[in-house]
This record gives structure tokens, sequence and C-alpha cells, in this order.
């Protein structure tokens, strides 16, 4: 039996690999605090870095907003029915906006605006930074006295995470507002009651929960991408790319701050 085919050999290779894995986590997060230190300092945002942040701002949400909006209000409508009509069916029509909004507003929307961003914002963005750097951009900027991670890295890291919380923040009140009219229809005379119902549903520690998680993923969406192709670790050995390798960390926070919710939420 060879060294490599040895179960001690095995044991060896996992170990290493475990390692390996461990070191790309600290990188990142090592990264990511860098990027989250450089968006609270105010010497970050002088004149030339707020029109490069007002510029990836839009680029980066005006684009996803618009048509996931219209996506958001035509599955608010569908499921918001289903629950409806199922309720009813049960005599269980007492809880159905209660259910709705659990369901749709606190769990399914802030998933779905932060997959949208990543996909549509934050991946797209860390491409940008892969390609700067391996096409020379990046010490181009560093010998004109630049810093690359405040004028390049930054306003991109800013975008994905405001694009996150815009397109949850949007997408919830166009589905309270469905849910309303489709319980109520065109009238105030349920707002007593609704209100009542969402008021009971975002009581303030589900609410803090609420903001957290829409916040926290905001930040794994537009950190974690943008860190991953940072990583200066040569990759030639590596058996996926940067990218991929970030897509996968950054799925498994999501599921993490997702878990963490529903327990927060439900336990």
């Amino acid at each position: 039996m060879s060294p490599l085919t040895s179960p001690q050999g095995a044991l060896a290779g996992l170990a290493r690999s475990f390692v390996q894995w461990l070191a790309g986590w600290g990188r990142t997060v090592q990264l990511a605090a860098l990027l989250s230190a450089l968006a609270l300092s105010p010497s970050s945002y002088r004149a030339d870095s707020r029109r490069a942040l007002a510029r990836h701002l839009y680029l980066g949400t005006a684009q996803a907003l618009p048509w996931f909006t219209l996506l958001s209000l035509l599955i608010a409508i569908v499921v918001i029915r289903i629950v409806l009509v199922t309720s009813h069916s049960y005599g269980l029509s007492q809880y159905a906006l209660e259910m709705v909004v659990r369901v749709l507003v606190l769990e399914l929307i802030p998933l779905a605006a932060a997959m949208v961003a990543a996909l549509r914002c934050t991946i797209p963005m860390a491409a940008e930074v892969a390609a700067l750097r391996s096409g020379g951009g990046w010490d181009a900027l560093a010998a004109q006295g630049r810093d690359p991670m405040r004028a390049e890295v930054l306003p991109r890291a800013v975008a994905g995470s405001f694009c996150t919380l815009m397109l949850a923040a949007v997408s919830s009140v166009v589905a309270l507002v469905v849910a309303y009219l489709s319980v109520y229809g065109f009238t105030s005379a349920g707002f007593a009651a609704y209100t009542h119902t969402v008021g009971r549903v975002f009581s303030p520690a589900v609410s803090l929960i609420f903001v957290l998680k829409i916040v926290l993923l905001g930040l794994t969406v537009a950190l974690m991408p943008i860190a991953s192709v940072l990583d200066a670790v040569p990759r030639r050995r590596a058996n996926t790319s940067a990218e991929l390798q970030g897509l996968v960390r950054m799925l498994v926070l999501m599921v993490i701050i997702e878990a963490a919710s529903l327990v927060g939420n439900y336990a």
C-alpha cells in the first residue's frame, strides 16, 4: 500500500484540506473586516469617492429594482391567493393574514432579495475587481498614490449591500400592500384590524431579528464575493475558482443567517 493510499496519508490529506479551508475562511473574513472598517471611515467619502459611490449605487440597484419589484408583486399575488383559499377551505381564515406576513415578508423576501442582489450586482462587481487586478489596473492605481480598496472595492461593496436592503424594503412594502388589498379590498375599513395583525407579527423582538437579518444578508452578499477574489493566496492547486469559492461561502453564511433567524423567531 503506497503512502498516498494508506489511512495515515488519507488523514493527512484531510487535515491539510481542513487547514486550507480554515485559512481561506480566515483570509476572507479579514478582508471583509477591512472593507467594513473602510465603509465606516469618514475619510472614505471624499468628493471623488462620493461620485464613484453614487454611480455604483445607481448601477447596482436601478437595474434590479424595477423587475424584482414586479416579480415580487406577481409572486405575492399568487402566494397570498393560495394561502387565503387554503386557509378558508380548512376554516382557518383568521390565521391567513398572519401566515402570509410571516412566510412572505419575514422569510421569503429577504432571501430572494439577497440572492438577486448577489446575482445581478455583487458577483458581477466582484468579477470587475478580479479583472482590474489581473489587467494591471490595481497596480496602476497604487502607482498614482490612490488606494485601490477605497477607490474601486469599497464603492462596489457598499452598492451591493445597499441593493439588498433596497430590494428587501421595497418588496416587503409591496407584499404588505397586496396582502391588505387581497383580504379587505379597496377600502379603509380593515385598516385597524390589518395594522393590529401586522403589529402582532412584528413584535419588538421579531422586528429586531428581521432588521438584523436583512443587514447581515446585505453584508454577506456584498463582502463575500469581493473578498474571495481579493484573496491573494496562489490558487494553482485549487480545484475551484475564487468566484466559485466565494459563492459557496456566501451561500453557507446565508443558510446560517436564515437558520439563526428561524431559531430567534420561533424557538
